[in-house]
């Protein structure tokens, strides 16, 4: 097999540390595997002193696979794997831990769930809530901050000490870590023990890292332990396809390697095997606009492809429509479906290109299951306004409406199956400001009833004050009041063009159902068209590539406005760029829920 000059010199690198800055289609995983060979067949090594990590499962085994079937062997003493599977294993041996004492995600927020429960907080969101403060509780452990330091960002910070200290109190009942505790037992248990640290480093003599630049503190201070007193530590990554900090990724580790070891070997893989001429030269000039970064010049080893599309349109329905013909010529002229994806920043963005390929009966499966914007809470609400409105007065549905906005009526008087108007005037009978309200929604009720969705939502809005409520439960939850209106705006600009509820409350039935014979597709199954963020499509490449809504507060996304956090957006945007191996389209569209917008910031400089 021919190598380039850098891979060779990556491949054949022996003793201490080495970093091997690996850019999109460079062949990183070809270096990993015939430098860890070069190891075992060069230098002598014993493959059992060998350690070659990764950050998911599936890639552990893809390269241990690749490195089997190179070396025509069926098994080996190499060991490929996690993170987390090397750090359970070193508590393993030294605590008898097994996989019992190991909560899973469902179990961590079974925890999560009931401590929320017994402490009444009042939340409309609880599904985002626990994902916030799963997030949140592994910041704190990832990156060893005291408990009485960390400020929260989703409740108020004497809560979420609360929820914390009763999480763990949990999780020491039943004898469970959570993949963060591995992290932090496994530093706590070497940093103690110099002897298991001693055992481990004769062990792992030869470390090798993948993805190096998503890693965390806690597992690259673990790993720069066990790495001592040799140091034949060999990092493979890209700063420039740093995309997971809000994980706890700090890309500013890799940055500052050099620092931590000045006499580290740098290596650059300077050539892009992947992609044509074209884009490689364009998502250099995107990419180079970003200030934290390893300078290098990417070569492209393709001829220049198809120039690179860059569309405009005035909506989303267009947008997918186009997407849509597009790729229905692209079959039709001998592609398959499973070389096209279709790629977003945020799994709402597919929601209308989603539908009409349900509509259409194009065939594709999502890498990230994509929410029913019709289950959201507000959602919820507005369909109970609706219900409501309608004459429905069930006592589930007014519950739902009856203090959104405040009206201040109390669950007391709604203890019927049933809501009755009159009954709740008596009740409040020696109140006239409460008989007032009870009026007033009734009232708006009777206005609904006689508009068409969309115009009803707008009313619900701005008429009856439900945005007023939005902006209160924003500032009560710390969260952007902004998060919660766009998907107002995304809710009722999906109403328009429906005459009656009765069509929109079919409509959403329809969708429901097509969504979730969607989720349960088959992601193996032959020829279909991917659906992915950004996030999800990193590692990823197809002949064709389309990248939706490249608009300013999209493409960036709007909450980026510090350096770092653009800088971030720049790297991925940068990573979908280069998932294309032939042509690539970028698209921009002109209003979203009737708002104007422009085009991304990022494509300044490149030749659109």
């Amino acid at each position: 097999m021919a190598f380039t000059k850098a891979q060779e010199e990556a491949i054949t690198h022996f003793q201490g540390p080495a970093m091997v800055l690996a850019g999109p289609g460079s062949g990183k995983t070809t270096v990993i595997t015939h430098r860890t060979s070069y190891l075992i067949e060069h230098y002598g090594i014993h493959p059992g002193n060998i350690l070659v990590v990764t950050f998911t499962r599936a890639a552990a085994e893809e390269m241990k696979k690749r490195f089997l079937k190179m070396r025509k062997e069926s098994r080996t003493m190499v060991r490929f794997g996690t993170f987390h599977s090397v750090f359970f294993e070193i508590l393993k041996y030294a605590y008898g831990l097994t996989g019992a004492n190991i909560a899973g995600e469902d179990v961590c927020y079974g925890f999560l769930k009931d401590i929320i429960s017994k402490i009444n907080l009042d939340v409309e969101d609880e599904a985002e809530l626990l994902k916030s403060l799963t997030q949140e509780i592994s910041t704190v452990k990832s990156e060893q901050i005291p408990l009485e330091h960390y400020y929260s960002s989703s409740v108020s910070d004497e809560i979420f000490r609360r929820i914390y200290r009763e999480y763990q109190e949990k999780m020491a009942q039943k004898n469970l870590l959570d993949y963060d505790d591995l992290l932090v037992c496994t530093w706590e248990l070497l940093t103690q023990r110099e002897d298991i640290l001693a055992g481990w480093q004769k062990r792992y003599q030869y470390i090798l890292i993948d993805e190096f630049q998503d890693i965390n503190k806690l597992q690259y201070e673990i790993i720069r332990l066990l790495a001592k007193p040799e140091n034949n530590l060999f990092i493979v990554g890209d700063d420039d396809q740093s995309i997971y900090r809000f994980r706890g990724a700090k890309p500013e580790i890799m940055l500052q390697f050099p620092k931590a070891y000045p006499d580290v070997h740098k290596i650059v893989l300077d050539y892009n095997f992947r992609c044509p001429g074209n884009i490689v030269k364009a998502a250099a000039k995107v990419i180079g606009r970003n200030v934290t970064r390893y300078d290098k010049e990417i070569k492209e080893v393709k001829e220049e492809g198809a120039p690179i599309g860059f569309l405009k349109f005035p909506n989303q329905n267009q947008e997918s429509l186009f997407i849509m013909k597009k790729i229905k010529d692209y079959v039709a002229e001998g592609g398959n479906y499973d070389q096209v994806a279709v790629l977003y920043r945020n799994n709402m963005d597919a929601r209308v290109i989603s539908q009409r390929f349900m509509e259409y009966n194009v065939p594709f499966y999502m890498r990230d299951v994509i929410p029913n914007i019709y289950e959201h809470w507000i959602a919820r609400n507005m369909i109970a306004y609706l219900k409501a409105a309608a004459g429905n007065r069930e006592r589930s549905v007014m519950l739902q409406i009856i203090n959104r906005p405040k009206r201040y009526v109390g669950r007391e008087c709604l203890d019927q199956p049933t809501v009755d108007f009159e009954r709740l005037r008596r009740f409040y009978d020696d109140k006239y400001w409460m008989i007032k309200k009870i009026d007033q929604l009734e009232s708006d009720l009777n206005m609904l009833r006689k508009m068409d969705p969309y115009t009803a939502i707008n009313y619900i809005r701005h008429g009856i004050g439900y945005e007023g409520y939005l902006q209160e439960y924003a500032e009560y939850r710390k969260m952007a009041a902004e998060d919660l209106l766009d998907l107002l705006d995304q809710l009722q600009e999906s109403a328009k063009g429906f005459k009656t509820t009765e069509e929109w409350f079919a409509h959403i039935k329809e969708y429901g159902e097509m969504l979730k014979n969607q989720n349960k597709r088959d992601r193996k199954a032959e020829n279909q068209v991917t659906f992915s963020t950004l996030h999800s499509a990193k590692g990823l490449e197809y002949p064709l590539v389309f990248i939706l809504d490249v608009n300013e507060g999209i493409i960036p996304y709007k909450k980026a406005v510090l350096q770092s956090d653009v800088e971030e957006e720049r790297r991925m945007f940068y990573v979908g760029m280069t998932r294309a191996s032939e042509k690539l389209y970028i698209c921009s569209i002109k209003e979203k829920n009737g708002k104007p917008l422009k085009d991304s910031p990022f494509l300044s400089g490149i030749d659109t």
